[in-house]
Protein backbone atom coordinates (compact mmCIF):
# COMPACT_ATOMS: atom_id res chain seq x y z
CA UNK A 1 0.00 0.00 0.00
CA UNK A 2 2.94 2.46 0.29
CA UNK A 3 3.63 2.33 -3.13
CA UNK A 4 -0.25 3.23 -3.85
CA UNK A 5 -0.03 5.87 -1.31
CA UNK A 6 3.07 7.61 -3.36
CA UNK A 7 0.72 7.39 -6.52
CA UNK A 8 -2.16 9.24 -4.96
CA UNK A 9 -2.43 12.61 -5.29
CA UNK A 10 -5.24 14.29 -3.29
CA UNK A 11 -6.02 17.74 -4.15
CA UNK A 12 -6.71 20.51 -2.07
CA UNK A 13 -9.23 22.63 -4.04
CA UNK A 14 -10.97 24.12 -0.90
CA UNK A 15 -11.51 27.62 -0.59
CA UNK A 16 -10.14 28.36 2.95
CA UNK A 17 -6.84 26.81 4.28
CA UNK A 18 -8.86 25.93 7.33
CA UNK A 19 -11.04 23.55 5.63
CA UNK A 20 -7.82 21.72 4.01
CA UNK A 21 -6.11 22.00 7.03
CA UNK A 22 -9.38 20.18 8.70
CA UNK A 23 -9.43 17.71 5.58
CA UNK A 24 -5.83 16.25 6.08
CA UNK A 25 -6.29 16.02 9.76
CA UNK A 26 -9.15 13.70 8.89
CA UNK A 27 -7.44 11.87 6.10
CA UNK A 28 -4.30 11.50 8.59
CA UNK A 29 -1.44 8.58 7.36
CA UNK A 30 -3.95 7.56 4.27
CA UNK A 31 -2.53 10.26 2.45
CA UNK A 32 0.55 11.30 1.70
CA UNK A 33 0.74 13.46 -1.34
CA UNK A 34 -1.04 16.98 -1.89
CA UNK A 35 -2.08 18.90 -4.65
CA UNK A 36 -2.53 22.56 -3.63
CA UNK A 37 -3.91 25.13 -6.75
CA UNK A 38 -4.75 28.56 -7.14
CA UNK A 39 -8.24 28.35 -5.21
CA UNK A 40 -6.18 27.71 -1.91
CA UNK A 41 -3.49 29.67 -2.66
CA UNK A 42 -4.77 33.24 -1.91
CA UNK A 43 -5.91 31.48 1.39
CA UNK A 44 -2.92 30.87 3.15
CA UNK A 45 -2.24 27.93 0.71
CA UNK A 46 1.67 28.34 0.73
CA UNK A 47 1.29 28.31 4.41
CA UNK A 48 -0.03 25.04 4.35
CA UNK A 49 2.70 24.02 2.18
CA UNK A 50 5.08 24.42 4.18
CA UNK A 51 3.65 22.88 7.22
CA UNK A 52 2.42 19.94 5.34
CA UNK A 53 6.54 19.50 4.31
CA UNK A 54 7.24 19.69 8.13
CA UNK A 55 5.11 16.73 8.42
CA UNK A 56 6.90 14.48 6.06
CA UNK A 57 4.07 15.16 3.38
CA UNK A 58 4.65 15.71 -0.29
CA UNK A 59 3.66 18.49 -2.03
CA UNK A 60 2.31 19.58 -5.43
CA UNK A 61 1.96 23.18 -6.55
CA UNK A 62 -0.15 23.05 -9.44
CA UNK A 63 0.37 26.88 -10.52
CA UNK A 64 0.19 26.48 -14.08
CA UNK A 65 3.13 29.45 -14.62
CA UNK A 66 3.21 31.24 -17.95
CA UNK A 67 4.17 34.12 -18.72
CA UNK A 68 7.76 36.40 -20.64
CA UNK A 69 10.84 33.86 -19.06
CA UNK A 70 12.35 36.30 -16.88
CA UNK A 71 9.05 36.31 -14.77
CA UNK A 72 8.69 32.02 -14.88
CA UNK A 73 12.33 31.43 -13.89
CA UNK A 74 12.50 33.74 -11.08
CA UNK A 75 8.98 32.28 -10.04
CA UNK A 76 10.06 28.88 -9.78
CA UNK A 77 13.15 29.58 -8.45
CA UNK A 78 11.09 31.18 -5.21
CA UNK A 79 8.63 27.90 -5.56
CA UNK A 80 12.05 25.29 -5.60
CA UNK A 81 12.73 27.67 -2.50
CA UNK A 82 9.66 26.36 -0.27
CA UNK A 83 11.06 22.41 -0.82
CA UNK A 84 8.03 21.24 -2.73
CA UNK A 85 8.09 18.29 -4.84
CA UNK A 86 5.84 19.19 -7.78
CA UNK A 87 4.85 22.41 -9.94
CA UNK A 88 3.43 23.11 -13.06
CA UNK A 89 4.01 25.48 -15.95
CA UNK A 90 2.00 25.63 -19.13
CA UNK A 91 3.32 23.43 -21.94
CA UNK A 92 2.43 26.38 -25.09
CA UNK A 93 6.07 27.22 -25.73
CA UNK A 94 9.73 26.46 -25.57
CA UNK A 95 10.84 29.58 -23.57
CA UNK A 96 8.16 29.30 -21.11
CA UNK A 97 9.61 25.74 -20.30
CA UNK A 98 13.65 26.09 -20.35
CA UNK A 99 12.89 29.29 -18.42
CA UNK A 100 11.33 26.64 -15.70
CA UNK A 101 14.39 24.41 -16.11
CA UNK A 102 16.81 27.74 -15.41
CA UNK A 103 14.64 28.34 -12.57
CA UNK A 104 14.66 24.80 -10.62
CA UNK A 105 18.44 24.50 -11.05
CA UNK A 106 20.50 23.08 -7.72
CA UNK A 107 16.65 21.97 -6.61
CA UNK A 108 14.78 18.62 -6.72
CA UNK A 109 12.12 20.17 -7.88
CA UNK A 110 10.38 18.17 -10.22
CA UNK A 111 8.88 20.46 -13.57
CA UNK A 112 5.43 19.27 -15.04
CA UNK A 113 4.26 21.10 -18.11
CA UNK A 114 0.41 20.97 -18.46
CA UNK A 115 -0.45 20.02 -21.99
CA UNK A 116 -4.39 20.45 -22.50
CA UNK A 117 -6.88 20.50 -19.44
CA UNK A 118 -8.72 18.01 -18.80
CA UNK A 119 -12.45 20.15 -19.21
CA UNK A 120 -11.45 20.71 -22.64
CA UNK A 121 -12.49 18.79 -25.46
CA UNK A 122 -12.33 19.16 -29.51
CA UNK A 123 -14.73 22.00 -29.79
CA UNK A 124 -12.65 24.43 -26.74
CA UNK A 125 -9.39 24.09 -28.92
CA UNK A 126 -11.91 24.95 -32.18
CA UNK A 127 -12.76 27.76 -30.70
CA UNK A 128 -8.93 28.67 -29.56
CA UNK A 129 -8.25 27.99 -33.44
CA UNK A 130 -5.60 24.77 -32.88
CA UNK A 131 -6.32 22.33 -35.60
CA UNK A 132 -5.19 19.65 -33.80
CA UNK A 133 -7.22 16.77 -31.80
CA UNK A 134 -6.84 16.95 -27.90
CA UNK A 135 -4.48 13.82 -28.28
CA UNK A 136 -2.65 15.51 -30.78
CA UNK A 137 -1.89 18.25 -28.70
CA UNK A 138 -1.17 16.55 -25.93
CA UNK A 139 1.35 14.58 -27.46
CA UNK A 140 2.59 17.74 -29.52
CA UNK A 141 3.88 19.38 -25.46
CA UNK A 142 4.70 15.86 -24.53
CA UNK A 143 7.86 16.07 -26.60
CA UNK A 144 8.11 19.85 -26.20
CA UNK A 145 8.74 19.91 -22.90
CA UNK A 146 10.74 16.71 -22.45
CA UNK A 147 13.02 18.42 -25.25
CA UNK A 148 13.15 21.30 -22.53
CA UNK A 149 14.50 19.56 -19.98
CA UNK A 150 10.91 19.35 -18.39
CA UNK A 151 10.39 16.24 -16.09
CA UNK A 152 6.82 15.50 -16.94
CA UNK A 153 3.21 16.33 -18.01
CA UNK A 154 -0.23 16.71 -16.66
CA UNK A 155 -2.05 14.80 -19.24
CA UNK A 156 -5.10 12.77 -19.02
CA UNK A 157 -5.58 9.05 -18.72
CA UNK A 158 -7.25 9.03 -22.40
CA UNK A 159 -3.76 10.02 -23.52
CA UNK A 160 -1.57 8.43 -21.42
CA UNK A 161 -0.70 5.60 -23.10
CA UNK A 162 0.59 7.79 -26.30
CA UNK A 163 2.56 9.48 -24.56
CA UNK A 164 4.23 7.16 -22.47
CA UNK A 165 5.02 5.63 -26.19
CA UNK A 166 6.30 8.91 -27.48
CA UNK A 167 8.36 9.98 -24.26
CA UNK A 168 9.45 7.07 -23.02
CA UNK A 169 10.05 5.08 -19.44
CA UNK A 170 11.53 8.02 -17.60
CA UNK A 171 9.29 10.93 -18.30
CA UNK A 172 6.79 11.67 -15.09
CA UNK A 173 2.90 11.21 -16.16
CA UNK A 174 0.25 12.85 -13.98
CA UNK A 175 -3.35 12.50 -14.14
CA UNK A 176 -6.31 14.39 -13.40
CA UNK A 177 -9.41 13.62 -14.08
CA UNK A 178 -9.63 10.44 -12.26
CA UNK A 179 -13.34 8.99 -10.87
CA UNK A 180 -14.25 5.21 -10.23
CA UNK A 181 -16.74 3.91 -12.26
CA UNK A 182 -20.26 5.78 -12.05
CA UNK A 183 -18.47 8.76 -10.41
CA UNK A 184 -19.81 11.94 -10.67
CA UNK A 185 -17.50 13.47 -13.94
CA UNK A 186 -18.32 17.35 -12.80
CA UNK A 187 -16.57 19.66 -15.28
CA UNK A 188 -14.07 17.12 -16.60
CA UNK A 189 -13.91 15.97 -20.36
CA UNK A 190 -11.68 13.41 -20.19
CA UNK A 191 -12.07 11.09 -17.01
CA UNK A 192 -10.77 7.46 -16.40
CA UNK A 193 -11.02 5.52 -13.76
CA UNK A 194 -7.44 4.71 -11.50
CA UNK A 195 -6.83 1.34 -13.23
CA UNK A 196 -7.26 2.69 -16.50
CA UNK A 197 -4.94 5.38 -16.01
CA UNK A 198 -2.39 3.68 -14.54
CA UNK A 199 -2.08 0.48 -17.21
CA UNK A 200 -1.64 3.51 -19.51
CA UNK A 201 1.34 4.38 -18.01
CA UNK A 202 0.37 7.16 -15.30
CA UNK A 203 2.37 7.35 -12.77
CA UNK A 204 0.21 9.54 -10.38
CA UNK A 205 -3.47 10.13 -10.23
CA UNK A 206 -4.75 13.43 -8.81
CA UNK A 207 -7.90 12.89 -7.10
CA UNK A 208 -9.96 15.87 -6.01
CA UNK A 209 -14.17 15.50 -5.41
CA UNK A 210 -14.46 12.52 -5.01
CA UNK A 211 -12.31 12.43 -1.54
CA UNK A 212 -11.90 16.25 -0.38
CA UNK A 213 -15.96 16.64 -1.00
CA UNK A 214 -17.16 12.90 0.20
CA UNK A 215 -18.70 12.97 3.37
CA UNK A 216 -16.46 10.49 4.44
CA UNK A 217 -13.00 11.51 3.19
CA UNK A 218 -10.48 8.99 4.36
CA UNK A 219 -12.73 6.25 3.48
CA UNK A 220 -13.24 7.64 -0.13
CA UNK A 221 -9.23 8.00 -0.20
CA UNK A 222 -8.91 3.96 0.96
CA UNK A 223 -11.46 3.21 -1.91
CA UNK A 224 -8.86 4.22 -4.01
CA UNK A 225 -5.64 3.47 -3.04
CA UNK A 226 -7.45 -0.37 -3.34
CA UNK A 227 -8.01 0.68 -6.68
CA UNK A 228 -4.38 1.49 -7.30
CA UNK A 229 -2.84 -1.21 -5.58
CA UNK A 230 -4.85 -3.88 -7.44
CA UNK A 231 -3.91 -2.58 -10.82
Amino acid sequence: MTDAKDKLIVALDLPAYEAARDLVNQLGDTVTFYKIGLELLFSDGLTLARELKQEGKRVFLDLKFLDIGNTVERAVASAADLGVDFLTVHGHDTKTLKAAVRGRAGSNLKLLAVTVLTSLDQSDLDEQGLSLTPGELVLSRAQLAKNAGIDGVIASGQEAAAVRAKTGADFLIVTPGIRLPGGDAGDQTRITTPEDALRAGADHLVVGRPINAAKYPKAAAEAFLQRIASA
